[in-house]
């Protein structure tokens, strides 16, 4: 010791490893979503049937977090689900302009890691249009479609697992009644 450095010898380093190893966290990879994989079954989304056309009634409105602009969004309140697989979120979405001008669809949000999405169908004369079968797609994460990224973190899906939040819950979030622990927290990359 010199002047309060501490030197540490390279003979002493392999001896020390042990010791810090001790009591860092250690990835568990059977906490993340163990129960959702089955050795050679490769994950399938459950059966689909379009809802009926959302009722202003039901209409449950939100602030999606980092979107600026004029336009409103809304869920369908009657018509949120969760697909018989578990790892799904089916949801009407409503999006006014300030003139009345509504563009409604037919969506899911997949709970996993990193989250997807996919368009199942659009509105079009009151009534839903099924979109061509596509591929799951990332979220984006800002830009005009930036509240799909929203609802996969902080409304829909349970922080840093994959699988939904209970109905109730995902109403609970988009009504702004949920506390900040419940819809944050880092998830792997």
């Amino acid at each position: 010791t010199v002047a309060g450095i501490v030197f540490v010898s390279p003979l002493s380093l392999p001896l020390a490893a042990p010791l810090w190893a001790q009591g860092n966290f250690e990835l568990d990879p059977e906490r993340i979503g163990s129960d959702r994989i089955v050795e050679g079954e490769r994950w399938k989304e459950g059966s689909l049937s379009l809802p009926p056309w959302p009722r202003d009634a039901d209409l449950v409105a939100w602030t999606p977090e980092g979107i600026r602009g004029d336009l409103r969004y809304f869920i369908d309140s009657a018509n949120l689900r969760i697909d018989p697989s578990g790892q799904v979120v089916r949801y009407t979405l409503v999006v006014e302009a300030p003139s009345g001008t509504r563009n409604v669809s037919f969506e899911g949000i997949r709970c996993t890691l990193r989250g997807q999405y996919r368009v199942y169908a659009y509105g079009i004369d009151r009534r839903f249009e099924r979109t061509p079968p596509g591929d799951w797609l990332p979220l984006p994460q800002d830009g005009s479609e930036a509240f799909r990224d929203d609802l996969f973190r902080h409304r829909f899906c349970v922080p840093r697992e994959t699988h939904p939040r209970p109905v109730k819950d995902m109403l609970r979030a988009l009504k702004g009644r949920v506390s900040a622990n419940e819809s944050t927290g880092f998830q792997a990359d």
